[in-house]
């Protein structure tokens, strides 16, 4: 592998990787939105997770037996992600996909700034906060529809039939999207090249994708800071800033 810690060099290398790859499929996790201000979830202090246990507040679990505790933690969330705006790398991303350099990109993310940089073939494989949806019902509801939803409480109920509302996201306990895994194992399987982006690679069953682009004979590049279970297998890995390493891979491939 080799290891890249300045950009120019790097990226120049990455750019030659893709020019010779009919297929390249970019794979993200939280370190891609980092630079939109919203926080990765395993840095110490500062880390979504790192002041709570993420099995008491976003498991599916909680969600069902305590709804007013889940709602605690997800609502604020809300908020906070809702007037988030895509950086750099989401724009280069979107930019590479328009001049056909790239196949689309699957994201770990929920916070929908892929498809507000532009990019048209994005797998969510943990859903959206886009929208939430009647448990009992089936309605859905857009972001900037969920407040009204609120009870004292602080559970958001259905207007159609009183039913719990909940985030199309996925919790822990519960199983991915199958469509959204599909899709993302057939790009993974079709990858020449596969761009992993801000991902420590360590969540399951995601994190077997690098693997299955190995295995068919592709080959894996890795952008982000600290280290992957995928380090040694991959052809490249840059460890600066996200959204500079991107934007210069844009230009350079411009």
């Amino acid at each position: 592998m080799e290891r890249q810690v300045g950009i120019a060099t790097g990226v120049e290398r990455l750019a030659e990787l893709i020019r010779q790859s009919r297929s390249t499929v970019v794979l993200t996790g939280a370190g891609v939105s980092v630079p939109s201000g919203i926080p990765d979830f395993r840095t110490p202090e500062t880390g979504l997770w790192a002041n709570v246990d993420p099995m008491e507040v976003a498991h599916i679990d909680v969600f069902e037996r305590d709804p007013a505790r889940f709602w605690s933690y997800y609502r604020p969330r809300f908020q906070s992600l809702g007037d988030k705006r895509p950086n750099a790398a989401h724009e280069a991303l979107a930019e590479l996909e328009r001049r056909e350099l790239i196949e689309g990109v699957i994201t770990q993310n929920i916070d929908r700034l892929h498809g507000a940089a532009g990019s048209r073939e994005v797998v969510e494989v943990h859903g959206s906060i886009e929208t939430s949806s009647c448990r009992r019902c089936d309605t859905a509801y857009g972001l900037e529809q969920m407040d009204p939803l609120f009870d004292a409480d602080g559970v958001a109920l259905c207007a159609a039939c009183g039913g719990p509302v909940k985030p199309d996201v996925v919790l822990f306990g519960e199983m991915l999207p199958e469509a959204a895994m599909r899709r993302a194992q057939e790009l993974a399987e079709a990858a020449e090249l596969l761009i992993c982006v801000g991902s420590s690679l360590a969540v399951y069953p995601v994190a077997s994708l690098p693997a299955v682009t190995l295995e068919r004979g592709g080959r894996l590049a890795i952008v982000t800071k600290g280290p992957t279970p995928y380090d040694g297998d991959a052809a490249i890995k840059l460890e600066g800033e996200v959204d500079a390493e991107l934007g210069a891979l844009a230009a350079a491939l411009r």
